[in-house]
């Protein structure tokens, strides 16, 4: 099996995504969200507009599916999501139709892995509405002699109290209400396919607990105001299981900018995270 670095750069069709007001209701459900969080969580409620969680672009359809075929050869089950960050240039509507697309943006040779990123941009009557870009990290894959890609510590907190904490709790059964956004992968669901991946059970999506942080960070950094919530990044360090309880802690380091972790009790499980805000 080999990669393909010649790949890079190579850009998908414009494909047209839509989504509803009840997709973005069960995308908000699904990262805990409940009666505190109406505007999000209800679309009739008198006096209540609804609104859209900032994270949700990450269960819409990112349009990168078919580039994954032209990287080049390599097992599945040896990829595992690096990172992902999310940027808004405006709120999302409750509903619409938006035309996306991606770009495999880079392909970085780690020697004993490989990391595969791709963009995908997202337009709305012709104007930017998000961009996403995610790196797939694949095992075994290294070694052709390519660019290294960044390396070291980014977004570092600062050595003291973090300025926000919250903790939240993720239910038992929070993969298989997750899973309802689209992502099937029998690794949240099957006990047996989690066992042969060396789990004692399924995992929670990394994804999942994405939208738990950038949920934590609206309300703690933006004042629970999507519009204030402009760019959001994060790798991913350890598995999460269903019933986990997650702590979000945040730093303000500069105007606009707060950097952000997410623990399983003293164990990292998003690290590198950053927010750019504007409250």
């Amino acid at each position: 099996m080999a990669l393909n670095p010649d790949a890079v750069g190579t850009r998908s069709k414009p494909s047209d995504v839509s989504w509803t007001s009840k997709d973005a209701l069960l995308y908000a459900v699904s990262v805990g969200a409940g009666t505190g969080e109406l505007v999000f969580t209800t679309e009739n409620t008198t006096g209540v507009d609804q609104r859209v969680l900032p994270t949700f672009p990450v269960v819409i359809p990112a349009g990168s599916g078919s580039l994954f075929g032209l990287i080049g050869s390599f097992n599945p089950a040896l990829l595992v999501h690096g990172q992902q960050s999310v940027m808004l240039h405006r709120p999302l509507p409750t509903d619409g139709t938006a035309s996306v697309t991606a770009e495999i943006v880079a392909m970085y040779d780690k020697e004993k892995a490989a990391v595969v990123v791709v963009e995908s941009q997202a337009t709305l009557d012709g104007a930017p509405l998000y961009t996403t870009r995610m790196s797939a990290f694949i095992r075994g894959e290294g070694g052709w002699g390519g660019d290294r890609g960044p390396s070291g510590p980014q977004n570092v907190p600062p050595e003291r109290q973090p300025d926000h904490e919250i903790t939240y709790a993720t239910s038992p059964d929070q993969a298989l209400l997750y899973r309802l956004n689209g992502d099937r992968n029998p690794l949240h669901s099957d006990p047996a396919f989690a066992s042969m991946g060396g789990f004692d059970r399924p995992i929670l999506h990394g994804l999942c607990t994405y939208g738990f942080t950038g949920r934590a960070l609206l309300h703690e950094c933006c004042g629970g105001d999507p519009a204030a919530f402009h760019h959001m990044e994060a790798r991913f360090t350890s598995p999460v299981f269903p019933g986990d309880d997650l702590t979000i802690r945040a730093w303000s380091t500069t105007d606009g900018e707060t950097v952000f972790t997410t623990s399983v009790g003293g164990r990292p499980v998003i690290d590198q995270g950053l927010l750019r805000h504007t409250r």
